[in-house]
């Protein structure tokens, strides 16, 4: 698969420049001289004000004071603890469960023309999924999560847009289920709590990065569930994973490494605006393409995948749909459906701030009210 991917996916990068850093900034190294320091949360800022303010328009200044604000968090209840116990307990907080409010009032008030009418099939959210957040404008945090009573712990904070693309996925139960790109853990974990999955392959290229999702399965997870055959956690080359497993998954998570919009603006710790890693940022959308082309080649002809990343840049999101579904056609003759997700928006648009004009696919933008995301997510299905 390798070969065909590089060769029809050069066209893409032809249009993948990243801004580069404004002269006045640039330096020659001089002999017995010392580098001067320039942050890469510096450098990150810089490039995505020059991106950013083209692609967004009059929207970058409160999406960028957003960014650079503490973010917003979702307490996903773990349904292996003590989950009503649990829920209970949050809503003594003032939150509330985002995700069945939402399905709750759809139900209760369908769309003009709707009513009686059952939803398509693609309008499923995954189900049994508990999350709480706060309500607009409310900056409260939630308490660490703890131990529980049946030695598990009670609950996972995430950022609640991080779960949209698992909701999306909409897993049916007896589902075999892949999560391509697992580390840390979060939307692997959130996987697991559907209850749906027969089979599930958490992988992820890093073996330091699937310890972490080690870590999170542990605390999470009764040992009778880690210890079976329902989760198998590997450390391989996802690019490669349609000639491992091609054909063989219900449901697949592909959730890619990007240029991580929030922590670039906040850690310098394994920050991908690194003058060091520079050429590894610039070759993102080929990484990007040839895991979702590898994804959809391991999803069974009518099954689905959904792609994500927690940047804004279009480059990383609806450039590389396109480009993966046009590299299947052409490469592999492999029908490629983008879903509608507007329904989606629809659903959760009293949660979360959603962009308005995204071509393909939906994206969370950071809004000072609701400051979760950034989280893009697109579902497709395989056609054959």
């Amino acid at each position: 698969m390798a070969a065909p991917v590089l060769r029809g996916v050069r066209k893409l990068l032809k249009h993948v420049e990243f801004a580069t850093v404004p002269r006045r900034h640039r330096h020659k190294k001089k002999w017995a001289a010392t580098e001067p320091k320039f942050p890469a949360v510096r450098l990150a800022l810089q490039n995505f004000d020059m991106t950013y303010s083209m692609q967004f328009g009059d929207l970058w200044p409160s999406i960028r004071v957003s960014l650079l604000s503490e973010q917003k968090y979702g307490a996903l209840v773990n349904n292996f603890a003590a989950c009503d116990h649990v829920s209970a307990k949050l809503k003594q907080l003032n939150a509330r469960d985002f995700v069945n409010e939402a399905i709750s009032h759809w139900e209760l008030e369908p769309e003009s023309g709707q009513s009686g009418a059952p939803s398509p099939a693609s309008w499923a959210c995954s189900p049994n999924l508990r999350c709480f957040t706060f309500a607009r404008g409310d900056v409260s945090r939630f308490p660490p999560a703890r131990l529980g009573s049946l030695g598990v712990m009670d609950y996972y904070l995430m950022d609640a847009a991080s779960l949209l693309p698992v909701l999306a996925l909409g897993l049916q139960p007896g589902d075999i289920v892949l999560d391509l790109c697992a580390a840390p853990g979060g939307k692997t974990l959130a996987l697991l709590q559907t209850g749906c999955c027969r089979n599930l392959a958490a992988n992820d290229l890093s073996t330091s990065r699937t310890g972490r999702l080690q870590k999170v399965l542990h605390s999470y997870v009764p040992q009778e569930i880690r210890d079976g055959n329902q989760v198998r956690v590997t450390s391989w080359d996802g690019r490669k994973w349609g000639e491992l497993e091609g054909d063989t998954y219900d449901r697949v998570l592909v959730d890619v490494p990007c240029t991580t919009d929030r922590h670039s603006l906040h850690e310098e710790e394994n920050n991908i605006f690194q003058r060091s890693r520079k050429k590894e940022r610039q070759m993102l959308p080929l990484l990007q393409v040839q895991l979702l082309a590898a994804g959809l080649l391991a999803t069974k002809p009518g099954g689905h995948v959904v792609y994500s990343t927690c940047s804004l840049s279009q480059l990383q999101n609806e450039y590389v749909v396109q480009g993966t579904i046009e590299l299947l056609a052409n490469q592999y003759s492999i029908e490629v459906q983008v879903e509608d997700l507007a329904h989606f928006r629809r659903l959760f648009m009293d949660t979360f701030c959603f962009f308005p004009s995204c071509q393909v696919g939906e994206l969370v933008i950071p809004n000072l009210m609701a400051n979760f995301g950034p989280m893009y997510f697109c579902k497709m299905r395989r056609l054959t």
